[in-house]
């Protein structure tokens, strides 16, 4: 009993010390990771960082910074951290390729946050649809497409491909085709879309619109409206000059042709 006791002090002796070194490195490190997360976050905070990828660095300093303070606290212990450091190397490696896929949409979404060519809210048509989006997330892109339907798009597609966002310019150009017959006056037809556009109070003075012949297609002369507006008007302004064109060319007697064609029959 006595030997038993013996050895336990000296156990005691040789490991008290590191162990309560051990203890002081992972609750002054916990601590010291603690706070540098909390510095890290005010800085992105101060500097207008978006608040997902505020909430990402965050969350990897911390993690990053305790794999180093768990690995300090084994080695004082006298532990052999190199294989572990190993394990973990492996553990991560076959994680990674398990996660590929994953991993490029996190990848991608954190570009998407860095250099915003989407945000909230913006009307963008990237990954194959279109639609107005709702959330910017780690792995997906969240929109609403016209019709109301949610759409979910994995990061990589948006940033893999085109993207086309109509909503990052304060203004747009509607473009409208007007086909007329060729017996109408041309010069009478410009003075008529002049007004209806002055009429429009959404149709911005500048950059000044443009009504000019685009084509003399195959049954009618072809002119194409060009006005500029406000992105958010875009739609109501290019349905409503649809609709006045057609009600004032009807008040003044210029015709909007469609394709005709003349049969004639031979007897023989």
């Amino acid at each position: 009993m006595e030997i038993f006791i013996v050895k336990l002090q000296e156990l005691g002796s040789l490991y008290g010390i590191k162990m309560i070194a051990s203890l002081a490195i992972l609750i002054l490190g916990r601590i010291g990771a603690g706070i540098l997360r909390r510095i890290i976050i005010k800085l992105m905070k101060k500097s207008n960082v978006d608040e997902t990828l505020i909430s990402f660095v965050g969350s990897v300093t911390y993690v990053t910074l305790m794999a180093f303070i768990i690995s300090a606290a084994l080695g004082k212990l006298g532990m052999q951290t190199a294989s572990f450091v190993a394990i973990l190397g492996a553990a991560g490696l076959a994680i990674g390729l398990a996660l590929q896929g994953s991993l490029a949409n996190f990848a991608s979404g954190v570009l998407i946050i860095i250099f915003k060519p989407i945000k909230v809210g913006d009307y963008v048509e990237g990954g194959g649809v279109s639609g107005v989006v709702e959330e910017i997330g780690i792995f997906t892109t969240e929109m609403v497409s016209v019709d109301n339907k949610k759409i979910i798009v994995p990061n990589v597609k948006i940033t893999g491909d085109n993207i086309i966002n109509y909503s990052a310019k304060e203004t747009r150009r509607v473009d409208i085709l007007v086909g007329i017959s060729y017996k109408d006056d041309i010069d009478k037809v410009k003075l008529v879309l002049e007004r209806i556009l002055s009429e429009e109070d959404r149709v911005l003075q500048e950059p000044i619109h443009t009504i000019a012949v685009a084509e003399l297609g195959a049954s009618s002369v072809n002119l194409t409206v060009r006005s500029w507006v406000k992105t958010a008007d875009y739609w109501d302004v290019y349905f409503a000059l649809q609709e006045k064109i057609k009600k004032r060319f009807d008040m003044e007697g210029i015709s909007i042709p469609f394709p005709q064609q003349d049969v004639n029959l031979y007897k023989k």
